[in-house]
């Protein structure tokens, strides 16, 4: 069956990198562009993984517009694609003697205060799209950091398509809704049968079978051309973004359509 987006208006030193990874991706998306004039030049000094590294002076970075596998962290192994996300990062940037162009976002930090930006290699080539056209990561729009969200928008498309990386089938397939543990935590692509659509508590709320909600704030509603409304009642939804637990259900908040896919 075709999907649709809904018409709806997130080791070692790189210098010591060893190349790995004798392939490479198609070439990214035609809507992507050259980085702009006030994009700072800048030297990569670390590479954490796949979506964040730290810069000469130490400032840690964290890729606009992806998210990638976890490395292994406490306790838990590294998720599929993690090490070839980071490893791939790292291959683009030691051909470029680890320098890179950089432009902070409008949310200049996130919750961990790093420092949130689109980067480009010194050729103009947009590394959010290279990751996603390789299929190393998922495309995340968080506003208002969506300047660039075509060109990363149709680089994920053209991996899915090619079910490529992440899209395999079997790799990360989008987990059911209705078979949901309420133990079910980070990011995660979630799909399911509509059975609710209403307001209250100051956003939109879309129920899909099982205790699963869809969290859209007021503020970010703006975003939406056609808002939800109960007519999407009995489709199937997919989300993405970071699950958590709240009043005995599972919740994802979604600020941005991007992060939808209406059945």
């Amino acid at each position: 069956m075709p999907v649709a987006r809904p018409r709806l208006r997130k080791a070692p030193l790189v210098g010591a990198f060893f190349v790995l990874l004798a392939w490479l991706p198609p070439a990214p998306a035609d809507n992507c562009t050259a980085p702009p004039d006030d994009a700072a030049l800048v030297k990569v000094r670390y590479v954490h993984d796949g979506d964040t590294l730290s810069l000469s002076d130490n400032t840690r970075v964290r890729l606009i517009g992806i998210n990638t596998p976890e490395l292994a962290r406490d306790g838990e192994p590294a998720q599929p694609l993690a090490i070839r996300a980071r490893d791939h990062l790292r291959q683009m940037l030691f051909r470029t003697g680890n320098r890179v162009r950089l432009l902070a976002g409008e949310e200049r930090l996130d919750q961990h205060g790093r420092t949130l930006a689109y980067l480009w290699l010194p050729d103009g080539k947009d590394i959010t799209a290279e990751l996603l056209a390789a299929g190393l990561g998922w495309l995340v729009a968080i506003p208002p950091d969506t300047r660039f969200l075509d060109c990363h928008s149709e680089a994920e498309t053209r991996a899915r398509n090619a079910q490529r990386g992440v899209w395999k089938p079997g790799v990360y397939d989008a987990l059911p809704s209705a078979t949901l543990g309420l133990r079910t935590s980070g990011f995660q692509r979630v799909r399911g049968r509509i059975t609710r659509v209403n307001h209250g508590g100051g956003a939109t709320w879309i129920n899909l079978q099982g205790r699963f909600a869809v969290r859209i704030p007021d503020a970010d509603l703006h975003e939406f051309a056609a808002p939800p409304t109960s007519t999407w009642v009995g489709r199937e939804l997919e989300a993405r973004g970071w699950v958590y637990q709240s009043r005995g259900e599972l919740r994802v908040n979604i600020g941005h359509p991007a992060n939808l896919l209406l059945f």
